[in-house]
């Protein structure tokens, strides 16, 4: 059973660990227990590194900064749950009520910058968990984050569906003048009950929309991004999204099909159940004829987009809705030779 106002309705033991606890019914006609509320607990951690190389040929940045571990928007799908396993913690509802904030990201950052051999390369910022999410407003840690990023004019990207972002539209119009940023807002439906269910404290399909004209408004590259694309759930609303997505100032897009991996197949099955049971087989059926049979394939080069006869179909269908709203446009590229090392002692003086 799913809790009020979170995505998973499990907490599974993660995938390493060596026991499991399961209920069982003994027999004995007690009343039901009561099943405790789940309170989000914020652990701060001390990281040793904050940039993250990326070696996945099928993703277009090269390395992510991520803040936090472990996400309080609560997405069902999310692919990165299952991260949390290597926390001995599981990817159910640890992942979203368990959180790590890397309080000392800004320092680190900052000298792994200052590094004599470090090259400036187009980084994303929240590629794994959401780096907008509630606990940012509490934490600043992407704030801090941006902050270093400017002073040294290095190119970055966000993803987010947070609308907290909205508080750094300062920093983010700054980076925009010299070509330094863009942001891909997650659209996943525009439809506010189906976003309750599949997402349930992220923002509002509205308020995210509100966000893509903010930050257009201020001259930064916006990208409509639906993802994922859930067969029978939410692929009706393809070109309803982008189309939303252009009139709110976006000027590129992206998709992804769901993804199932590990631990993750599970849970979306158990929000089926919960939430759409007439349609969980013909849902899963479909997913599987887009993975080789299976329920997640995570081959490099079909893993995003799927294969076969309804991923074409997406393909196709994407293809020309991008050609009609011009959202065709090739990859944001950065002016990588803005970047500088600030001196140590101040803001505004470089070191050459």
């Amino acid at each position: 059973m799913l809790r009020k106002g979170r995505g998973a309705g499990s907490n599974e033991a993660g995938r390493f660990e060596t026991q499991a606890v399961n209920k069982v019914d003994d027999g004995w006609d007690l009343a039901p227990e009561s099943e405790a509320s789940f309170q989000t607990i914020v652990s701060p951690v001390q990281a040793k590194s904050i940039l993250t190389r990326n070696e996945s040929p099928d993703i277009g940045f090269d390395q992510t900064i991520n803040p936090y571990q472990g996400c309080e928007h609560g997405c069902n799908y999310c692919y990165a749950r299952p991260s949390h396993g290597y926390l001995n913690l599981s990817a159910g509802l640890d992942f979203e009520t368990r959180l790590f904030a890397k309080i000392n990201a800004a320092e680190v950052l900052d000298a792994e910058l200052r590094r004599r051999r470090y090259q400036p390369v187009f980084t994303m910022l929240g590629a794994n968990t959401d780096c907008y999410q509630p606990i940012e407003k509490t934490y600043r840690i992407t704030r801090q984050v941006l902050e270093v990023l400017a002073r040294f004019r290095h190119p970055v990207g966000i993803i987010t569906k947070g609308t907290l972002i909205e508080r750094d539209l300062d920093l983010l119009a700054d980076l925009a003048r010299d070509r330094l940023v863009t942001v891909g807002i997650t659209l996943t439906t525009l439809e506010s009950g189906l976003k309750r269910t599949l997402e349930p404290r992220a923002a509002s399909p509205a308020a995210r929309l509100k966000v893509m004209r903010q930050l257009a408004d201020i001259g930064v590259p916006v990208r409509v991004m639906f993802s994922p694309i859930i067969p029978f759930v939410n692929d009706a609303e393809l070109e309803a999204v982008l189309e939303a997505g252009r009139d709110h100032g976006a000027t590129s897009a992206s998709y992804v099909l769901l993804r199932l991996p590990h631990e993750v197949k599970d849970l979306f099955r158990g929000w089926l159940d919960t939430h759409l049971p007439l349609k969980a087989a013909h849902v899963m059926s479909l997913v599987q004829q887009m993975r080789g049979g299976r329920d997640y394939d995570a081959s490099f080069g079909t893993r995003m987009k799927g294969e076969g006869a309804f991923a074409d179909l997406i393909r196709q269908r994407y293809r020309l809705a991008t050609r009609r709203l011009g959202l065709d446009r090739p990859r944001f590229e950065p002016d990588i030779s803005r970047f500088r090392v600030p001196s140590a002692g101040g803001q505004g003086q470089f070191e050459f």
